[in-house]
């Protein structure tokens, strides 16, 4: 891994692909163990940020007749959380009496996950869980709390591994930190 630059801003290495799929494995076993002999699971993965993450959770997976469904929203303009929900492709699937698990790449202020959750308990699930990669727990403004962590990290800007920074790096396979922002002892890999 090296250094690299995107819109004139130089990133670091920060979460290598390795120790990824590591956290990745582990999460899919929590939710394995947790609905083991429960009804199957409907997956709401939130786009775009989660959908390598939630390809890569749902193929570990092995709860039979789980399934996969996706949603879009917009909070971020930028590196900045604007504070506002966009809801741009919404949930086609009725949800009602189901397990759900609600995939997120990143919980920030936590600010859509928050509203997702409560838009989803409208529809009277039998249950509603929130997976996240990564978690910045010291910029958590609602009171939403993941059930399932891949990484807790800093409040620090981070791309890669379906993160981006408008549109872009979204592809990279590991995780870079903004170079001025680093600090790899506030990464919590032992979660």
């Amino acid at each position: 891994m090296k250094t690299i630059t995107l819109q004139g801003l130089e990133f670091e290495p920060y979460i290598t692909k390795q120790q990824i799929a590591t956290q990745v494995k582990r999460v899919a076993a929590e939710i394995n163990e947790d609905l083991d002999g429960d009804d199957a699971p409907l997956f709401i993965c939130v786009l775009n940020g989660a959908f390598i993450f939630a390809a890569d959770l749902y193929r570990e997976v092995n709860l039979p007749h789980s399934q996969i469904t996706f949603v879009r929203f917009k909070s971020y303009d930028g590196m900045c959380s604007t504070g506002e929900m966009r809801q741009l492709m919404g949930l086609q699937e009725d949800i009602e009496g189901k397990n759900v698990i609600v995939i997120e790449d990143i919980v920030d202020t936590g600010t859509t996950a928050a509203e997702l959750i409560n838009l989803l308990a409208e529809h009277n699930p039998k249950s509603i869980k929130l997976a996240t990669l990564l978690f910045k727990p010291n910029s958590i403004i609602n009171q939403v709390m993941p059930d399932y962590v891949g990484f807790n990290i800093p409040s620090k800007f981070i791309i890669g591994y379906g993160l981006d920074l408008d549109g872009e790096a979204r592809n990279l396979s590991d995780i870079y930190i903004l170079s001025k922002d680093k600090d790899a002892d506030d990464l919590n890999l032992s979660m």
